[in-house]
């Protein structure tokens, strides 16, 4: 087993994990209930990891996290039906529901 990716957002942690099973790699999360031991243990200790199951897979695994990384990377856009400003993220506009296509 090695470990891939910790952050202390569950959601974070889920998305990777989900990410790397839709490509077959076997993985599961650890610490995912250790929240409520911080104080006694340090809070980075508890902070929710994805690890393989198989470190064969650990090279296809980091490769995917991070294309995935890079492609959550962008700017913020303006919409051009309301001008205002949207997170790179979002496919439509989250204030007049315009689409971003629409807005270029």
């Amino acid at each position: 087993m090695k470990l891939l990716y910790a952050h202390e957002n569950h959601f974070m942690v889920n998305n990777v994990k989900n990410l790397i099973e839709t490509q077959q790699i076997s993985c599961f999360i650890k610490n995912e209930f250790a929240q409520g031991a911080v104080g006694e243990i340090s809070a980075f200790d508890a902070w929710p990891e994805v690890w393989l199951v198989n470190e064969a897979d650990f090279e296809r695994a980091t490769t995917i996290l991070t294309l995935y990384q890079q492609a959550n990377k962008g700017e913020d856009w303006l919409c051009k039906s309301c001008a205002e400003t949207n997170d790179p993220s979002f496919e439509i506009c989250w204030n007049c529901q315009h689409e971003h296509k629409e807005s270029l």
